[in-house]
């Protein structure tokens, strides 16, 4: 099942270009009471069904680069850049799968910020 989950992922979010989203795909790959949490907002979303609706009415979806993607059987994270139109994000997506499908998802959100001039001597740019 771990290769499984992991495709299912690769596919859904490729490393490697533009990603592909769709809502309808999307919901197939979730189980029926799938639950995304979104702790900076404070925001629960419980069904895939409830999932897809907001993706649907979802105004300006963000473009999004997914950087890496690691974990193993039936819990991984995905991590990634997206671009709210101008606004920056970077996002760790905690996916937690259960029966062959997604059934959570915790999405964690940091802006980028300036490192201190002290940390200079001890770190390269990423």
């Amino acid at each position: 099942m771990t290769h499984r989950n992991r495709e299912l992922l690769e596919r859904l979010w490729p490393t490697d270009g533009q990603l592909a989203l769709s809502a309808e795909a999307e919901h197939e790959m979730r189980a029926e009471d799938y639950v995304l949490e979104m702790p900076q907002s404070g925001e629960r979303i419980v069904g895939r069904d409830t999932m897809r609706a907001m993706q649907q009415e979802y105004p300006s979806p963000p473009s999004i680069q997914i950087q890496r993607i690691i974990g193993s059987g039936d819990h991984f994270v995905v991590m990634g850049r997206s671009d709210y139109s101008g606004d920056i994000y970077y996002v760790a997506n905690i996916v937690e799968f259960a029966d062959g499908r997604i059934a959570k998802e915790t999405r964690l959100y940091a802006t980028p910020f300036d490192p201190p001039p002290w940390r200079a001597k001890y770190a390269t740019p990423a």
